[in-house]
C-alpha cells in the first residue's frame, strides 16, 4: 500500500504547541485518504518549535496531492496550535510543501494547498477553484470594514485586540499594552516620581534635565545641547522625525507679508527676498492644517493651546537650512507679528518652540498615525479580504502586514480613544487629533505615497541644491530596491499586461483599497484598477515602502528628537505671543508642559521608539510562503541590494555628530507593529 511521510512543524512562539488530537487527510486527483490521527506512542507531539514526522499509509494511489486537511480536536482543555508548515513525501519520492503559518483554534479544521503560488487563471480543477472561493468567503466574513470616525479611512471591525482573528493578534498582548509600556518606560527612565505632578511647572530649562536620560554620544544628547541654535532647528526639517513637510518656496504667500527689509540680515547673497525665491534658496513649512483645531480641554485645571504657524527658511552659503521668519498664526495683523532672528533672544526662541510644538502635532497625527498606521491597515484588511493564501501577491505582502491591524486596534483601545493616553499629555488630545485626520484626508493622495514623486512635487529632489537631505537620499535607494524586487516577482507570475488585467482577485484588492480605504474619493488619485505590470510594480512598492521604510523613518527617531521636551513640546500652556519684546524666560518655562505631562510624553516617545522583540527587518522572510526557486533568488537579490545600502549609509555616517540611520534597511522593520 502506498505510504506518505508527513512532516509537521510547530511554531516557536510562546504557547504555539498543543496537546490536542490532530488529524490529517490527503486529497489527490485520484481520491481521498481516510482521516489519520498524527500520534507517536510515548511521545509528546506538537511541542513548541518541534518538527515531527509521521508515516501515513493509504489503501490506493491518490494521484497528485492537491489539498491536505488538518483537524484539531480537544484533548483536555482549549489549546490553540500554531502550525508553520507541513511537507509531504510521496511514494515516488517527490516532496510537496504546504505553508500554513496560522493558528488553529478551538476544534477547527483548515485546508491547505501546496506552496506553489497560483493566479486565479492557473486553477483548472473545480476542487481548487472551490477551495480558493471558500477561503475568500470565510475571510470576508472575518475581516470586516468599519468606520471608526467619520471621514477616516475605514478600519477593522473589532472593539478590542481580543476580538481580532487569532492569526493577526500579537503573540504576547502584554508586550504591546500601551499603559503597561508607558509606565514601564517611565520607570526605566527614572521619571515616575514626577508623572503625577500635573500643573507643576519646571523652574528653568536646566530643570528639564532632571527627567532627561543622558545616553553618551547620542542624538538626543546633541539635541539637548544645541536645540536653541537655528542650524539645529532647520536641520530637523530635513532629517528629524518629521522630514516630510519642508518644500521649496516658489512664491511668498500673501498671508505671510514678509519683506526683504525684515530678513535682510539673514540673507547672504546680496539679493532681495524675491530674487532668493527665484534662485530656489527659500523654503517654507506651513502648519495651516492646525488652524481651527480644538485644543485639549480634558483637564479643566490646565488650559492648553495650539497654533498654526508659517515658517520661512533659507539655504545659506554653507548649504544649511536656517529659519529667517516665523508667523504664529495664519492671518496677518498687528496681533500676529512676524518673528525674526534679529528680534530679542527670547522672542525668537519662543517662536521656534511654537513651531516645534506644531511640528510635533502634525508628525504624530498626520505623518505617523494617518499616513503610515491607518493607511497600512487599509492595505492589510484589503489583502486578507481579497487575496487567498495561494496568490503570489498575498505571499509577497503578508510579511509587511504583520501585527499592523493588531497595533492599530490596540491604539484605538488605549491610546487615541476618548480618555485614552493621548489625552494625558498632548494639546491635540480630547478630539483635536480626530479633527486633524479628517482635515488631512484631502491631502492623502496616491502620488503623495509615491516617495520619489512626492519629493519632486515639493521641489526637494536636487542633491546638488540640497546636499544634506539624507531622508531623501536613503529613501530613494530603499524605494528603488523595493521596486526592483516587486518587478522581479511580478515578472515571474504575470507574463504580460493582459494577465494583470485578467487577475480578478488583484482587481478586487485594488478596488477594496479605493472604495473602503480611500472612501471612493476620486481626488485621492488611488487607482480603481491596474492594467499594466509597470503600474502594479509601483503600487506594490507604495504598499511595501509605506508599511516598512516610511514608518521607520517617522517612528524610530521619536526618542532622539522629542525626548528633550523644549525641542518638541506636546502641549503649550500659554497662548502664542501677540507682540514682540515682552517674552521672558519665565514665560517660556510656564508655556512648556508641566512635570506630569513631560513625563508621560517622555514615556511615550521612549516606548514608541523601541523595536519589537524578535523584530523582522526589511528583506527578512523566515516564514516561507513562497517555495519556488525563482522567487527565492529574487529575495536573495533583494537582500544583497539592501546590504549594499546598509554599507553605504554606515560609511556616510562615520564620524558624524548627527548620523542619519532611520532608513538603513537593517533598522527598517518589515511592517508597522509599534
Amino acid at each position: 500500500m502506498p505510504s506518505y511521510t508527513v512532516t509537521v512543524a510547530t511554531g516557536s512562539q510562546w504557547f504555539a504547541g498543543t496537546d490536542d488530537y490532530v488529524y490529517l487527510s490527503l486529497e489527490g486527483t485520484m481520491g481521498c485518504s481516510e482521516r489519520h490521527l498524527l500520534d507517536k506512542p510515548f511521545y509528546n507531539d506538537f511541542e513548541r518549535g518541534a518538527v515531527d514526522s509521521y508515516d501515513v499509509t493509504v489503501e490506493e494511489d491518490l494521484g497528485e496531492i492537491q489539498l491536505i486537511k488538518i483537524e484539531k480536536r480537544k484533548y483536555w482543555y482549549q489549546d490553540d496550535w500554531y502550525l508553520k508548515y507541513i511537507t509531504v513525501k510521496t511514494p515516488v519520492g517527490d516532496y510537496l510543501e504546504f505553508p500554513c503559518y496560522r493558528w488553529i483554534t478551538d476544534e477547527k479544521e483548515i485546508v491547505l494547498r501546496d506552496g506553489r503560488a497560483k493566479l486565479p487563471r492557473d486553477d483548472k480543477t473545480q476542487i481548487l477553484k472551490q477551495h480558493r472561493r471558500k477561503e475568500l468567503e470565510t475571510r470576508q466574513k472575518t475581516y470586516r470594514w468599519k468606520e471608526w470616525h467619520p471621514g477616516f479611512p475605514l478600519s477593522i471591525d473589532a472593539h478590542s485586540h481580543s476580538d481580532l482573528p487569532r492569526d493577526i493578534q500579537f503573540d504576547n498582548e502584554k508586550g504591546v499594552d500601551f499603559i503597561l509600556n508607558y509606565s514601564k518606560a517611565m520607570e526605566n527612565l527614572y521619571v515616575n516620581r514626577f508623572m503625577h505632578m500635573f500643573q507643576s511647572s519646571w523652574s528653568d530649562f536646566a530643570d528639564f534635565e532632571r527627567i532627561f536620560v543622558r545616553i553618551s554620544n547620542t542624538i538626543s544628547e546633541y539635541v539637548m545641547q544645541h536645540w536653541k541654535e537655528d542650524f539645529m532647528f532647520g536641520y530637523q526639517f530635513l532629517n528629524g522625525c518629521n522630514p516630510v513637510l519642508i518644500r521649496r518656496c516658489t512664491e511668498i504667500p500673501k498671508k505671510l507679508p514678509v519683506t526683504t527689509d525684515m530678513v535682510e540680515c539673514s540673507l547672504e547673497r546680496n539679493l532681495t527676498l524675491e530674487e532668493e525665491v527665484k534662485q530656489g534658496n527659500i523654503f517654507i513649512v506651513d502648519y495651516e492644517l492646525l488652524d481651527g483645531v480644538d485644543a485639549n480641554k480634558t483637564d479643566p485645571c490646565t488650559i492648553q493651546h495650539l497654533a498654526a504657524p508659517i515658517c520661512l527658511l533659507y539655504k545659506n552659503l554653507e548649504n544649511k537650512i536656517v529659519p529667517i521668519a516665523i508667523q504664529l498664526g495664519q492671518n496677518p495683523g498687528p496681533d500676529n507679528p512676524i518673528f525674526l532672528p534679529s528680534d530679542a533672544t527670547y522672542d525668537w526662541l519662543l517662536a521656534k518652540i511654537w513651531v516645534r510644538s506644531s511640528d510635533f502635532h502634525i508628525h504624530q497625527t498626520v505623518t505617523h498615525l494617518l499616513r503610515t498606521h491607518l493607511v497600512s491597515e487599509v492595505f492589510s484588511i484589503a489583502m486578507f479580504r481579497q487575496l487567498p493564501a495561494v496568490h503570489p501577491l498575498f505571499k509577497l505582502l503578508v510579511p509587511h502586514m504583520r501585527f499592523t491591524i493588531a497595533i492599530n486596534t490596540k491604539a484605538r483601545e488605549q491610546l487615541i480613544c476618548e480618555c485614552g493616553l493621548f489625552d494625558k499629555a498632548n494639546a491635540t488630545g480630547g478630539g483635536g487629533h480626530v479633527q486633524m485626520v479628517q482635515k488631512a484626508m484631502k491631502d492623502l493622495t496616491y502620488s503623495s505615497l509615491c516617495f520619489p514623486e512626492e519629493i519632486k512635487a515639493k521641489g526637494m529632489d536636487s542633491k546638488e541644491d540640497i546636499p544634506y537631505y539624507y531622508y531623501r537620499d536613503d529613501g530613494i535607494k530603499v524605494w528603488e530596491a523595493i521596486k526592483s524586487f516587486a518587478e522581479d516577482v511580478i515578472h515571474i507570475y504575470y507574463e504580460s499586461d493582459e494577465v494583470v488585467c485578467e487577475d480578478v482577485e488583484l482587481q478586487a484588492f485594488i478596488k477594496d483599497i479605493y472604495v473602503y480605504g480611500m472612501r471612493g474619493v476620486k481626488a485621492s488619485g488611488f487607482p480603481k484598477m491596474i492594467r499594466t505590470r509597470e503600474k502594479l510594480a509601483e503600487y506594490l512598492t507604495v504598499i511595501i515602502f509605506t508599511t516598512s521604510a516610511q514608518h521607520a523613518a517617522v517612528n524610530f527617531g521619536q526618542y532622539d528628537w522629542c525626548s528633550w521636551i523644549p525641542n518638541a513640546p506636546p502641549t503649550m500652556r500659554r497662548p502664542p505671543p501677540t507682540e514682540k519684546g515682552t517674552v521672558t524666560i519665565e514665560q517660556i518655562v510656564e508655556s512648556l508642559p508641566d512635570r506630569g505631562r513631560s513625563c508621560w510624553h517622555l514615556g511615550a516617545v521612549w516606548a514608541l521608539s523601541q523595536f519589537q522583540d524578535n523584530e523582522l527587518f526589511l528583506g527578512m522572510y523566515p516564514d516561507e510562503h513562497f517555495v519556488e526557486k525563482p522567487v527565492k533568488e529574487a529575495m536573495a537579490k533583494f537582500r544583497k541590494n539592501l546590504d549594499e545600502i546598509v554599507n553605504t549609509i554606515t560609511e556616510r555616517n562615520k564620524n558624524k555628530k548627527l548620523p542619519y540611520y532611520y532608513l538603513s534597511p537593517d533598522r527598517i522593520p518589515n511592517s508597522v507593529a509599534v
